[in-house]
């Protein structure tokens, strides 16, 4: 197989179906973003210890989940059937509602931080959060899979819990916002993070 294929070289590119749209229509930037946050995935897997294989194996579960995200981006709808289904969103929430009791409560805001890993989980879950305003841009453009933006919103909350877990599991006190005063009067809830 050729890598290149000089298609690209004027600022365009072909999604499925082979309709060739420019490299920064919001489609692109949105399903380039989901790239780069499973690119982002992959790496924080690879520095993972080997103890870690639950966490790192759902983490890889989801590397496929994003690369079906970014597929159904990709697919001008009606085109094919799309890969992210309830199910996923469904998957995603179950991990969250097992992670998010068991670190102990807060009530002020945490500073991205802490043990390496949990500080890796913070940036992808920014990068996260970016993929999910160039989707509901894209959305107000042209028709995509709804369960795609559900799953994108959902797994901003995992990784934000996985931080906190991967913190607590380490033992590294999580840096905390000093200046916010008490946000949460009850142990933090899966929607209530951002």
């Amino acid at each position: 197989m050729q890598v290149y294929t000089k298609r690209g070289d004027y600022g365009n590119t072909n999604i499925i179906g082979g309709r060739t749209v420019k490299k920064d229509a919001l489609r692109v930037e949105a399903y380039g973003t989901i790239d780069e946050a499973n690119s982002l995935i992959g790496y924080i897997v690879s520095q993972m210890n080997e103890q870690d294989v639950t966490l790192k194996n759902e983490l890889i579960q989801i590397q496929h989940y994003l690369f079906d995200c970014g597929t159904d981006l990709a697919t001008p709808h009606g085109k094919n059937s799309y890969k992210l289904t309830k199910e996923s969103i469904t998957w995603i929430e179950a991990r969250i509602d097992c992670y998010a009791p068991i670190p102990p409560a807060i009530e002020s805001f945490v500073l991205p931080g802490g043990q390496p890993v949990a500080s890796l989980l913070h940036i992808a879950r920014t990068v996260v959060r970016r993929a999910e305003r160039r989707m509901v841009s894209f959305a107000s453009e042209e028709e995509t899979n709804p369960h795609a933006g559900i799953f994108i919103n959902r797994l901003s909350d995992y990784l934000f819990v996985l931080a906190r877990l991967v913190n607590h599991q380490n033992k590294v006190a999580e840096p905390l916002y000093e200046r916010g005063g008490k946000v949460f009067h009850t142990s933090l809830k899966k929607d209530d993070s951002h």
